[in-house]
């Protein structure tokens, strides 16, 4: 009862919804014939749940842009590098399946010659190094990016162009043949997935699955996160921050925490992403695709939970339909679509129909409290930070309370 009352029916609902399409849409695709009305075509299976990693790395996201301020332009790095690792696992599955046979070394690195297998490609014959792979890379990388920006106070357009920085930096970096991660072609061509075709409709009916239970355990994560104590601090640290470092609290470490769990869930939806789509080259690299993602958090709406799991789904779907309907314009739409939401909805989707809801609620109260049928409006919550500044003078806690 106390969980609930702390995330809220609505991030309940979410995963709900959720829980129920990873059960019935595969149920859709594999039980029901194709002339059913309900019938999900296997095309869509990983359409959806391309889209729902999306969805997964969108909410990354707004952890740290929503909830702390950050706003990251390279978290397409982190998905990536999900990705590769993942995409590392798969090629070592293929063994003499090939096009050349070789049972060790996979094809691109025997067009290139290569002798033997480099030393970080070692261990991900086995899921379980890949699994820890695909969290430690991107945790590891935000962790130590973080903590030389944060230490240093890198705040506000700088840490963004920072951040776009590093994911160009490791495009041109994955680009290279002796990198040994593919080159321009990436990783492909994948066969199994722990014993399984990846190409059965069992398997792609599974991915989607866990794709769907992925996303709704990230929808508890930081709903359980933004709802503690540590959630109150992120928004203080977010709203005001040199007033929190004025009582005490260690800001820095703050935007850490929160830097590295969203990119330990940006990882995950990379790995998730690429047995789904058979692919992984270094234009998941590209600096735009970072800055869609923030396109769909603001079209959903930063700080919401909600918002950014809509906005990636309702924008995804948009470019499925305008890429072929309108190959040449999909861009100026996207621009257009940015532009008008921060222009006419700085909220987002979810985040405008809530600031409406809550002034119809007030003034629905304010109307009640004047004719003597209700109880007055009440005040809106102050921050964390003004609610310890509004303490009486020499009462400020601890930063250990």
């Amino acid at each position: 009862m106390m969980l609930g009352r702390l995330l809220g029916p609505r991030v309940w609902l979410l995963v709900a919804a959720l829980l129920a399409a990873a059960i019935l849409v595969p149920m859709a695709n594999l039980w029901l014939p194709a002339d059913s009305p309900l019938h999900v075509p296997s095309y869509m299976v990983p359409l959806f749940g391309k889209y729902l990693c999306y969805a997964l790395l969108a909410l990354a996201l707004d952890l740290v842009w929503g909830f702390v301020g950050i706003l990251s332009l390279g978290h397409g790095a982190f998905f990536a590098l999900g990705g590769y690792a993942m995409g590392m696992y798969l090629m070592r599955q293929i063994g003499s399946r090939g096009v050349y046979g070789n049972p060790v070394l996979p094809d691109f690195m025997v067009f290139l010659n290569w002798d033997r297998l480099p030393w970080f490609w070692h261990g991900f014959d086995q899921f379980w190094f890949a699994a820890l792979m695909v969290v430690l890379v991107p945790g590891l990388l935000a962790f130590v990016f973080g903590y030389f920006a944060f230490r240093s106070r890198v705040t506000g357009v700088y840490l963004s162009i920072i951040t776009q920085a590093m994911t160009y930096a490791l495009l041109l970096a994955f680009f290279r043949n002796d990198m040994g991660f593919g080159g321009n072609n990436g990783l492909t061509d994948f066969k199994e997935l722990l014993g399984f075709s990846i190409a059965s409709q069992g398997t792609r009916a599974g991915l989607f699955a866990a794709t769907c239970i992925a996303l709704a355990l990230g929808v508890l994560l930081v709903g359980g996160v933004t709802r503690s104590k540590l959630g109150k601090l992120m928004i203080a640290v977010r709203d005001a921050e040199s007033r929190t470092r004025f009582l005490g609290w260690r800001a820095e470490h703050v935007k850490l925490f929160a830097f590295t769990v969203s990119a330990v869930m940006a990882g995950i939806a990379g790995a998730l992403y690429v047995p789904q789509v058979g692919i992984i080259n270094p234009g998941e690299f590209a600096p735009v695709n970072s800055i869609e993602v923030v396109v769909w958090a603001a079209v959903g709406g930063r700080g919401t939970i909600l918002g950014p799991v809509l906005g990636a789904l309702l924008v995804n779907a948009g470019k499925s339909y305008f890429t072929v309907a309108a190959p040449e314009f999909w861009l100026f739409v996207l621009g257009g679509l940015f532009v008008v939401v921060t222009l006419f909805l700085p909220r987002g989707i979810v985040g405008t129909i809530d600031h409406g809801w809550n002034a119809l609620r007030d003034r629905r109260r304010s109307l009640s409290a004047e004719d003597g049928t209700g109880a007055p409006p009440q005040l809106p919550p102050q921050s964390p930070a003004a609610d310890r500044t509004s303490m009486p003078d020499g009462a400020l806690p601890s930063p250990a309370e």
